[in-house]
Formats: C-alpha cells, structure tokens, sequence
C-alpha cells in the first residue's frame, strides 16, 4: 500500500535539507524562497531492528524492509489558499499525501533568511495551519452550496446525512480547528474521506534545531514553545537537527552507528520521523521469514488474517485457510522454528484473527 507525508514548512525552514537526509539524495536546497518549486518524492525504508534479527537468524538471500513516501513541498506563505506564492499547486500536492509533517525553525542563524524577518515557531505553525485551514473551509461551503438545496426539498437521505456532517465541520473550521479532531462514526468518516481535507491529515511537528539545540532539546526555548503548542492539538513534536541529519546520510551503517553512540542515543531524529509518521497513520508490520526471504509488510491496525494475506497476493486472501502464526519475541528467543514448535508457541489462527504488530506469518492457501 503506497503511503505518503508530505514535507510542509514556510521557505528557508529546512524542509529541503530533511529530504536530502531522508532519501539521500540531492534535491536543491537553496537560501532563497521557492528554491523547490516541484514536489520530490522519495522512498524510504522504515527502520526495524526485528527484521535485522530475523535475517541474523535465517541467513536469507533477499531481505526487503517496509517502505514509506516523503513528498517535500514547496515553501507556504500567507495568502497560500487565495494563491499567494506557490499557493494553489503547493496545497494540491498536500491533498496527495496521507500524512502532513510540518517542520519548524527552532534556531536562530542571521545567514539564513527568514520569510518572517524572525524566528517564531509558533506564530510560523498557524500560518501555515491558518492557510490548510482557510483553504478546507472554501472546500467545506462549496460542498454546501452544491447540496444544501437538495437535502432541504428532496429529502434525500444522503444528502440530508451529509449536511447535517457539514454543519458540524464549518463552525470547527471558522473556529480555526482543525477537522481532525471533529469526532465522526463510520459513515461520517467515509463521507469526511471523501473531501479529502488538508486539516484531516495527521500532523506531526518537526522541530529544526541546529547541532548545539538537539543535543538538549529542552533546553531550547523555541523546541518548549513548539511542543506546547502541539500538545494543545494533541499533536506530536519530533526533535532533530536537518544539517547533522543530512550529514549523518552519507555515513555507512556502522560508521552511522558509531557516531549515534557517542552522542548516547540509539537512533536518530530521522528513524524517530519515520516510525512516527508509520504510526501516525496506525500502520503496524508482520513479518515473513525464511531461507529465501525475510520480509515486513504493512497493514492498518485491526485488520484480520485474510485481509494480511491479501496484502501479499491477492491469491493468498481468495484462498485462505489458516494462518501459521508466533510472535517475533519467540523466534529472538529460541532462534528457530522448530524450537518455537517444539516449545508449542506455534499457533494456527483462521479467518477471524485479528493480526498483531510483530507476527511472524506463513499462510496456507488453495485457489
């Protein structure tokens, strides 16, 4: 299942910088506004230390870890929902993308410019936050004006259902909230999908700090301001420094973690963004292991054992008969599937099984 965050920010806040660390590669990064002007995209492995133990087990020819999309977007300013700057095509490419992670300046640097002519992260989230949500409301009251007059002289089920969720969503946004705190049921969620507003999206905060601040974010007074005004949207602030992160990138594996256990920590501020937004969107991964292959495959949580097997072929879920199943802690334990076996932490689960993040599965199918 193709996921993707876009990389959103106010020009000059090192979005473009994060991105190069993400996908190692070399987006251009210059000090001036709108210096990105198309999205980039990239593929990232999502970090797992299980699947590494996995492939210390099993010695398999091909290992694949999950993947994750990073879009980096165009710099916003004010006006963005009435088509300042880049407005119109930088919120298009936001509505392509699952998961929104905002990156803030937390740092001051008088070489790097400043849209604002100051540092300020919270006055530069809500103007970011202000434009998604101007631009959802203009979304919310054109919806109105197409079915407004229908649910009031026809009737009509649907469209009745449908404004009374849209009288609930305008007065949230007008009040400046974003829709994903509006609580909806099943069916509203589905119709809420279908508008596909920007303010839906989950949001993580990334706070750019420089090389001195991330070693102690909270001693940092911008990082404090960020993470309390985050918590008052029940949102999420990861630390981390862009310039190191992008610095760390170019290392190999071992010479990466060398340099993270001298700083004291055992990953860094890019592989927290990357489970985050993972789990932001409520991903978890099971796992297949073997000789030939050792594999982690997402899925949304609560989904059950057909649905997991379809994931891999759509064969495996027309299919279906059981589900082999253990838990990765005992295969890290007894280092082998005849020991699990023989240890009776081998189960066999049918179509009812609810699959659990870190299962280890072989399914059995006929079609």
């Amino acid at each position: 299942m193709p996921l993707t965050a876009g990389i959103v920010g106010l020009p000059n806040v090192g979005k473009s910088t994060l991105f190069n660390a993400i996908t190692k590669s070399q987006v251009e990064a210059a000090n001036y506004p709108f210096a990105t002007i198309q999205p980039n995209v990239g593929v990232v492995e999502v970090p797992d230390a299980r699947i590494d133990r996995l492939v210390e087990i099993f010695h398999p020819k091909k290992t694949i870890y999950t993947t994750f999309e990073f879009t980096d977007i165009a710099g916003l300013v004010k006006g963005a929902s009435k088509g300042e700057g880049l407005g119109n095509q930088f919120l298009s490419n936001i509505r392509l993308t699952d998961a929104i992670c905002h990156v803030v300046r937390c740092f001051d640097d008088a070489n790097i410019t400043h849209v604002e002519n100051s540092v300020d992260p919270v006055r530069d989230a809500e103007i970011i936050n202000l434009e998604l949500n101007l631009a959802d409301l203009q979304t919310v009251e054109n919806r109105i004006g197409k079915i407004e007059k229908k649910s009031k002289t026809t009737k009509d089920k649907d469209a009745v259902a449908e404004m009374a969720l849209l009288n609930r969503l305008k007065p949230l946004l007008e009040e400046g909230k974003p829709a994903r705190v509006l609580e909806v049921d099943e069916d509203e969620a589905i119709i809420l999908k279908g508008y596909n507003l920007l303010t839906a999206k989950p949001m993580i905060y990334v706070a750019n700090l420089d090389e001195e601040g991330v070693m102690d974010p909270s001693a940092n007074a911008y990082y404090n301001q960020l993470v309390e005004y985050a918590s008052s949207q029940n949102n999420e602030v990861v630390a981390l420094c862009a310039k190191m992160e992008e610095e760390l990138s170019e290392l190999d594996k071992e010479e990466k973690t060398a340099f993270l256990n001298e700083l004291g920590v055992d990953s860094s501020g890019l592989d927290l963004l990357i489970q985050k937004a993972y789990s932001v969107l409520n991903l978890c991964t099971f796992l297949t292991a073997g000789e030939d292959e050792c594999r982690a495959w997402t899925f949304k949580k609560g989904m059950k054992a057909p649905d997991c097997a379809g994931v891999i072929h759509t064969d495996f879920k027309k299919g279906f008969i059981r589900a082999e199943v253990y838990r990765f802690e005992d295969i890290d334990e007894l280092e082998s599937e005849h020991a699990i076996k023989e240890a009776g932490r081998l189960r066999l689960e049918g179509k009812d099984y609810v699959v659990q993040d870190g299962d280890v599965m072989h399914f059995r199918f006929n079609v």
